[in-house]
């Protein structure tokens, strides 16, 4: 094939994750299916010694082709083989399997920074990652809440982000995220609300969907029974629904959150607006738990990974479901050629 071919696709770089965790076989799995390469040109990026064990433990073996740096492989010629970029973030004795340690966590950091500098100098199109551990990522140097934070300044973000959680055709977003559940009826506005709703239908429309059906649910029992149960849906979310809709944004709600996904899993909506993590996190998990995956959303760059964790327990046992991270990996894919896409136009 030629190199045009190859230049075609987006570039996706894929790392391998928690060094304790499961990342390294789900990455073995993904790369050993065919279908992965006619999807992408992909750059693995982290440890030798990780990723001849995580083959080891999936029971595969993949051909990868070694480059030298990110601005190597988008001219590469496409050979239906992975170009693999080798950094040294963590020598096997510091690495305990099944343990959140500080040198895990510090090698994922120093992996995730070096794909999003390549992403800043636009050598790469998006980034898949293997799971991570935040308590491992904290010990070992991460300064913030979470990933999303850290991404969110490293890339230089002053405008809205959150976390999208997918599971098939339904994407899932919330106004408020890693806060205790007694400080989330203080953190919704009406400018929040309307900025997690545009940027879920905005990332909708990057994933290849040209009119998203966006629905936003209640916040409180009920959906507030008219103000009697709480008045957050008569004074801000219904407010920051009528908004889009004069904007052009044709969201609908706030439904009560014990319906509202019944009602998207009859196909009524592609996307749900909830209010606090755990009132679209637990509906997510529950009807697909080992299909749903994370998007980072309101980053100059698409970043997936499964939604699911490390897997601690059974880390090196060879039984990881790679389904969640192959979701992830086409969403990453769908999302890094809208993106370059986007990116040659301006």
């Amino acid at each position: 094939m030629s190199i045009d071919s190859n230049s075609a696709k987006p570039v996706i770089a894929l790392t391998l994750g928690d060094p304790a965790g499961i990342g390294p076989e789900l990455i073995a799995r993904l790369l050993a299916r065919p279908e992965a390469t006619q999807l992408a040109n992909i750059v693995l990026v982290g440890d030798e010694w990780l990723w001849r064990e995580g083959q080891r433990v999936a029971g595969v073996q993949v051909a990868t082709q070694p480059v030298a740096g990110f601005d190597a492989v988008r001219a590469r010629p496409d050979t239906g083989v992975p170009a693999w970029l080798a950094m040294q973030t963590v020598r096997r004795e510091d690495v305990n399997l099944g343990q959140a340690q500080a040198p895990g966590g510090a090698s994922v950091l120093r992996v995730l920074d070096a794909c999003m500098d390549a992403a800043l100098a636009g050598h790469i199109d998006a980034i898949c990652f293997a799971p991570l551990n935040k308590h491992a990522m904290k010990q070992g140097g991460l300064r913030h809440d979470d990933e999303l934070h850290h991404f969110a300044q490293y890339l230089g973000v002053t405008g809205y982000f959150c976390e999208f959680n997918t599971l098939g055709e339904l994407w899932t977003s919330r106004v408020s995220s890693h806060i205790p559940l007694k400080d989330a009826a203080a953190a919704l506005s009406i400018d929040g609300i309307k900025a997690a709703t545009r940027l879920i239908y905005q990332s909708l429309q990057a994933n290849g969907v040209a009119a998203p059906r966006v629905a936003v649910a209640a916040f409180n029992p009920h959906g507030g029974d008219g103000g009697t149960c709480g008045r957050e849906e008569v004074d801000i979310i219904a407010p920051a629904v009528r908004q889009l809709n004069q904007e052009g944004l044709p969201a609908q709600g706030p439904f009560p959150a014990d319906t509202i996904f019944l009602k998207a899993q009859a196909g009524e909506f592609q996307a749900i607006v909830t209010m606090y993590h755990d009132q679209g996190q637990i509906a997510i998990k529950l009807l697909g738990f080992s299909r749903g995956v994370t998007v980072q959303g309101g980053l100059p760059i698409p970043i997936t990974t499964p939604a699911h964790g490390t897997a601690y327990d059974i880390a090196g046992q060879g039984r990881a479901n790679v389904d969640a991270t192959w979701q992830a990996f086409r969403i990453a894919c769908r999302m890094g050629l809208s993106h370059r896409a986007a990116r040659a136009a301006a």
